[in-house]
C-alpha cells in the first residue's frame, strides 16, 4: 500500500513536490522559482507554500521549480568528440619566436614612415621639385611643411598648384584634403529658392518638406572656368531639390546656403551622365531631387541621406563653425 502523506518526513514530501514540478514543467506549466528549497530554515517553504495557496486561489497552476543555477562550462567532451573548424587549420596557436621578437631600431622605423616624396611631382622631396609647367619665383628644391596636417612639399610645387586653382585664398592638402584659409568654387551666376511646401518626404511623415529650388541659365565661361572665352550650357534647370523640414534638415539648408555664396555646389565640367562638355554640373555635394520615390537613387526614403551630405559639405570646408564666418 502507498504510504499517506502524513507519514511522509520532510525530506520525502520535498522529493514528491520536485517529481511533480517536473511533470508540470515538461507540459508547459509556467514555474515560479523559489530558492533554498532544500534548505533547513522554514521561511522559504512557508513562502513557497503561501505562493501555491494565492495561486490556486486564483485557478492558476502551481509549479515550484530551483532558482537556475550559474553554468560556465559545457558538460565533459572527449577528444574524440574534438573538431578542428572549418576554414581555421590546426586547434592551437603558440607565440613564435617572430612574434616574441622585440622591435627594430628607432632608425628603420622613422625611415620607413617618414615622408620621402613630394606627392604633387613625385620627385624625393631631397631632390628638386619635378614640376614643369610655368616656373614659379621660388627655389625648386626649397620644402615646407603645413601646418595643421603636417604634410611636406615642394614650395615650388604648392605655389604651382595654387596658381592653377582658384587663387581665392585657400589651399587644399592634396595628401589628406585638409582646407586652409576658405575655399571658393567656380560656380556660374544663377538664383537659388527655398521655401516650405505642405509635404511630406518617404520616411519623414512627421514634418513637412523643404523645396530648394536651383536656376542658372547658359553663358561665357569667365577667366576661372576650364575654356575661358567659351559658351556654356546649362541643362535641366531650373533644378528641383528636396530635405525634410526637420532639425537636421534645416541645418542642412543653413549649409547649403554657404556651400551656394561660396560658389560650391555648381561648377563647369564635363556631364557624367551624358559626357557633355561645358556644361554645368554637381560638384560634389549630393541632392535629393525625386521627391515621392527612390527609383533613381536621388529620392527618399534614404536614413543615411543628411549625414552623408553634412560630411560631403565639411569636405568642402562647410561646418556648423562656417555659419559663424559668414554672420562676421
Amino acid at each position: 500500500a502507498r504510504p499517506g502523506l502524513g507519514t511522509l518526513n520532510r525530506s520525502h514530501l520535498q522529493r514528491l513536490a520536485i517529481a511533480q514540478s517536473r511533470v508540470l514543467i515538461a507540459s508547459g506549466v509556467p514555474t515560479v522559482p523559489v530558492k533554498n528549497l532544500n534548505g533547513s530554515s522554514p521561511v522559504n517553504p512557508a513562502l513557497a507554500g503561501i505562493t501555491g495557496i494565492l495561486m490556486s486561489a486564483a485557478g492558476l497552476p502551481v509549479c515550484l521549480t530551483r532558482p537556475p543555477k550559474l553554468v560556465l562550462h559545457p558538460p565533459p567532451v572527449s577528444k574524440s568528440e574534438i573538431q578542428s573548424i572549418p576554414g581555421i587549420s590546426h586547434t592551437c596557436r603558440k607565440t613564435t619566436k617572430k612574434q616574441a621578437k622585440k622591435g627594430k631600431a628607432p632608425e628603420e622605423v622613422l625611415k620607413k614612415y617618414l615622408q620621402k616624396d613630394c606627392t604633387i611631382c613625385m620627385e624625393r622631396l631631397s631632390a628638386p621639385s619635378g614640376y614643369k609647367g610655368p616656373q614659379p619665383a621660388v627655389k625648386p628644391d626649397l620644402v615646407g611643411k603645413l601646418a595643421k596636417c603636417g604634410h611636406i612639399f615642394h614650395l615650388h610645387c604648392l605655389v604651382a598648384m595654387y596658381n592653377n586653382g582658384n587663387k581665392d585664398g585657400s589651399l587644399q592638402c592634396p595628401t589628406c584634403k585638409t582646407i586652409y584659409g576658405v575655399k571658393t568654387g567656380t560656380q556660374p551666376p544663377g538664383k537659388m529658392e527655398y521655401h516650405i511646401i505642405p509635404h511630406a518626404l518617404p520616411g519623414h511623415s512627421d514634418c513637412k518638406t523643404i523645396r530648394i529650388i536651383y536656376n542658372i541659365p547658359p553663358g561665357v565661361q569667365g577667366p576661372e572656368h576650364p575654356n575661358p572665352g567659351k559658351s556654356f550650357t546649362a541643362r535641366g534647370f531650373p533644378r528641383h531639390c528636396y530635405l525634410p523640414d526637420s532639425e537636421k534638415g534645416r541645418k542642412v539648408l543653413k549649409l547649403l546656403l554657404v556651400a551656394w555664396d561660396r560658389r560650391l555646389i555648381f561648377a563647369i565640367g564635363t556631364s557624367s551622365t551624358t559626357g557633355e562638355s561645358d556644361t554645368v554640373i554637381w560638384n560634389e555635394i549630393h541632392h535629393k531631387t525625386e521627391f515621392g520615390s527612390n527609383l533613381t537613387g536621388h529620392g527618399y526614403p534614404d536614413i543615411n541621406y543628411l549625414d552623408n551630405v553634412l560630411a560631403e559639405l565639411a569636405a568642402q570646408g562647410i561646418t556648423e563653425e562656417s555659419l559663424g564666418q559668414e554672420k562676421d
